[in-house]
């Protein structure tokens, strides 16, 4: 639970949940390949959390794109993530992991926090809790819902700006 007394303790950028989009019970993804998250791929900053944020997306190659997230409060490393977009069973499915600045993994060794492919619509990618928006070719922006201690969620955006 310390990813959630990070975010319930830094201020944040808050929405309405106008911006994401769930997975109801038993849905299941429909048809999608990797060429739709390819607008990701390159070096972007930006801030939230009280901090600097960093995210580097891979170019698309065997399916997959992978990136690593950098989050830095008063110039020292607050935390990492680590994961992919990738194709599975002719959809994707976006997986990250966290880290804290020592490089301990806030997951269980073996537990990815996973997030379904919903739909593709206009500029946006939804995945379950998740959406990645082309604002043009040097800005994105990522919502994501975060969970709090009390059960809600709270949507938080990640605007970013290409380096």
């Amino acid at each position: 639970m310390r990813r959630l007394a990070l975010f319930l303790l830094a201020p944040l950028q808050v929405l309405l949940a106008q911006n994401t989009l769930q997975m109801e019970q038993g849905d299941t993804s429909p048809t999608a390949t990797i060429a739709l998250v390819e607008f990701m791929e390159g070096h972007w900053t930006g801030t939230a959390f009280g901090g600097v944020t960093e995210e580097i997306w891979s170019p698309a190659i065997g399916g997959s794109m992978m990136f690593v997230f950098r989050h830095v409060i008063d110039d020292k490393v607050n935390f990492y993530e680590i994961g992919h977009i990738r194709e599975v069973g002719n959809s994707l499915i976006f997986e990250l992991k966290h880290f804290d600045a020592n490089l301990h993994g806030w997951e269980a060794r073996d537990e990815v926090q996973r997030f379904k492919f919903i739909k593709a619509e206009g500029n946006r990618v939804y995945f379950d809790g998740f959406t990645f928006e082309n604002i043009g070719p040097h800005k994105i922006a990522i919502y994501g819902l975060i969970g709090n201690d009390d059960g809600t969620t709270t949507e938080v955006v990640f605007n970013y700006n290409r380096q």
